[in-house]
């Protein structure tokens, strides 16, 4: 006598083991990735949202080995307080010199020219970085 093995008829008692094992990651994955994409936008966000002072260089002008003029145009909102550092380098790459602008002033967009002494002949003037009080 020979004996038949009965198989149970598919899909009818559930998903097996390994199935279910993949569905619980894959929502654990949607999950996690939704949570990332939430955090990075949040940073973002954030990032953007929270520099109340911002800044360029519009031009500089060399008037002799030791000063440079800057054109500095700021932008903010009106209630911001804080500075802008700007400095000026050699033809070497070398800091010959840094200024620091207070920005204080009670209006949202603020073009100023300003002066930065140098320890030598500069070539260039560059902003460095704007922080809010």
């Amino acid at each position: 006598m020979t004996a038949v093995r009965e198989q149970l008829p598919e899909g009818r008692y559930g998903r097996s083991a390994d199935q279910r094992a993949d569905r619980k990651l894959k929502i654990l994955g949607a999950v996690l990735g939704v949570g990332f994409i939430g955090m990075v936008g949040w940073f973002g966000y954030d990032y953007i949202a929270g520099q109340k002072i911002s800044a360029e260089v519009i031009k500089f002008s060399v008037v002799s080995d030791s000063e440079v003029q800057v054109h500095l145009e700021i932008r903010k909102d009106a209630s911001a307080k804080g500075t802008c550092t700007v400095r000026s380098r050699a033809e070497d790459g070398g800091e010959v010199g840094r200024l620091e602008v207070a920005v204080d002033d009670g209006k949202a967009r603020i073009d100023q020219v300003v002066k930065i002494r140098t320890t030598s002949l500069a070539t260039s003037a560059e902003l460095a970085q704007c922080t809010s009080e």
